[in-house]
């Protein structure tokens, strides 16, 4: 009979535990490494640029990187901060989650999950089966990469208190709304008063008797006038803020402000969007190259400049007319302008 009166000792993980730190990463893997802003106007507009920007871009040397499968990457890339494809005979399939093993630092081996209509699969790949762009990586954990996002968490943070209090605002707040002061009546019908202006957004919601507080004289509406209800936002500098949380979350996209202002010209764009193709949409797009041509065996370059128009055609074309000229002088004085194309570095 001892042996049935004995309990056994279960063990069960705590809620401090190995579990619940795996789960609470997994949570915030799942809605963004930035976890904020991430459905605001200002970030999908920025993304926008990235996908445009990697979908018109010139891909030579494989196949498999088309024109879809570069804008998937470029959103993953901006939402995400990484993208992790497998390599098949159909093309690149991108993973929806995935894990990853390591020797120094380098990924070697990859467990991931790609997605279905009728439900995901999970499947093993080594490194070299695998694609894996990403950026912002760090040197604590260089085969994982950060969203801009997620390397301005305090702007991105503003941006998203800015954009919701304002929201609530305009959704809860009596926007128009006052307090009539008017004399006292019967209670039947102050109470048939307020009923008919309750729920009335921008209309008259409360009526206020007045008989008391200007001592039942002759004209007790005399220097009352209407209170209004509707918050004062000038004070709370909501325009700057906004402003500049849209600046902050901008720039760490590589976007310039100024191109996201009403007032700007064809000259602001135009820089704006050389700035952006050549510091932050073509270093990414060599990085996504040297990934490729280390896994696809073949070289593959990547050009996003020469779709996007990201340079001075005026100023181009100038130069070109002055190298035109002094290669003609230099052949009809019979200098060889080799020597002299070296020094302004234009030896190709």
């Amino acid at each position: 009979m001892d042996l049935f009166r004995r309990k056994s000792v279960e063990t069960r993980s705590g809620g401090t535990g190995y579990t619940a730190a795996i789960m609470a990463a997994r949570e915030s893997w799942i809605s963004g490494q930035s976890g904020l802003a991430e459905l605001t106007s200002t970030v999908q507009s920025c993304v926008s640029l990235w996908e445009g920007a990697l979908a018109a871009s010139d891909v030579t040397g494989t196949d498999m990187l088309d024109r879809r499968t570069m804008a998937l990457c470029a959103r993953s890339l901006a939402l995400r901060g990484e993208v992790v494809a497998l390599i098949t005979a159909d093309g690149i399939v991108p993973a929806a989650d995935w894990d990853v093993s390591t020797r120094n630092g380098i990924p070697r081996a990859y467990r991931f999950s790609i997605s279905e209509a009728g439900g995901g699969r999970t499947e093993t790949a080594l490194a070299g089966e695998v694609l894996h762009f990403r950026i912002g990586s760090d040197a604590a954990t260089p085969w994982t990469g950060q969203a801009p996002l997620a390397r301005s968490g305090l702007s991105a943070s503003l941006l998203h208190e800015v954009e919701t209090a304002l929201r609530d605002v305009f959704r809860d707040a009596p926007l128009g709304s006052q307090i009539v002061h008017l004399p006292d009546s019967s209670a039947d019908d102050m109470e048939q008063l307020r009923s008919a202006f309750r729920g009335r957004r921008g209309s008259t919601l409360v009526i206020e008797g007045v008989a008391q507080s200007t001592a039942a004289g002759m004209n007790p509406q005399i220097g009352q006038k209407p209170d209004q209800l509707s918050p004062d936002l000038q004070k709370a500098t909501h325009v700057e803020a906004l402003a500049a949380a849209q600046d902050g979350v901008a720039l760490a996209y590589g976007v310039l402000p100024s191109m996201l202002t009403r007032s700007a010209q064809g000259n602001a764009i135009r820089e704006g969007q050389r700035h952006l193709a050549t510091w932050t949409v073509q270093p990414m797009a060599d990085l996504m190259a040297e990934e490729a041509t280390r896994k696809l065996g073949e070289p593959v370059t990547i050009d996003v400049m020469r779709n996007l128009q990201a340079f001075d055609t005026g100023g181009r074309a100038r130069a070109l007319k002055t190298i035109i000229d002094a290669m003609a002088a230099a052949k009809a004085a019979g200098v060889d302008p080799a020597p002299a194309l070296n020094m302004v570095d234009w030896s190709e």
